[in-house]
C-alpha cells in the first residue's frame, strides 16, 4: 500500500507533502513523493531545485517512514508521470495541493489538478495551503 504525493516547491506542494506524511503515518503505508516536469529550455517553477530536493529528502528521512522522493524530467508532462506512478506503485491515495483562487478561478481548477482528478484510478485528496 502506497500514499503518493504530487509535490511542487510552493505552499500548496508543502501542504500536500505535510498531509501525505500525516496519512502515511496514520495508515502505516509507504510514501512516495513525486516532482515531475517535462524539462526543456524553458525554466519550470514547478520543478524542485537541488536545495528543495535535499530539504524534502531530509524531511522524509526524519519522519522515519518508508518514504522516497522521485523527480522526473524526461519529456513527459506531470500528469502522465503521476498517472504512471499511481499504476506502477498501486497507490491507495494521491494527495495534491491546490492554490487559492479568485471566485472566477474557482470555477476552473488548475489544469494539472483537474486532469489528475479525472484520470487517476485511485482516490485523490486535494488540500489547500494555509
Amino acid at each position: 500500500m502506497t500514499i503518493l504525493v504530487a509535490y511542487v516547491p510552493r505552499p500548496e506542494g508543502q501542504a500536500a507533502l505535510d498531509k501525505g506524511i500525516e496519512i502515511a503515518r496514520h495508515r502505516k503505508e509507504h510514501l512516495i513523493v513525486v516532482n515531475a516536469s517535462p524539462g526543456g529550455s524553458k525554466e519550470d517553477p514547478s520543478l524542485a531545485d537541488v536545495q528543495d530536493y535535499e530539504r524534502v529528502q531530509q524531511l522524509l528521512v526524519d519522519t522515519g517512514l518508508g518514504a522516497e522522493f522521485k523527480q522526473y524530467v524526461r519529456g513527459n508532462n506531470a500528469v502522465a508521470e503521476i498517472e504512471a506512478l499511481v499504476e506502477s506503485s498501486q497507490a491507495t491515495l494521491l494527495v495534491i495541493g491546490l492554490r487559492k483562487r479568485s471566485p472566477v478561478g474557482k470555477l476552473i481548477m488548475g489544469s494539472i489538478a483537474q486532469e489528475l482528478l479525472l484520470s487517476v484510478s485511485c482516490p485523490v485528496l486535494a488540500v489547500k495551503s494555509v
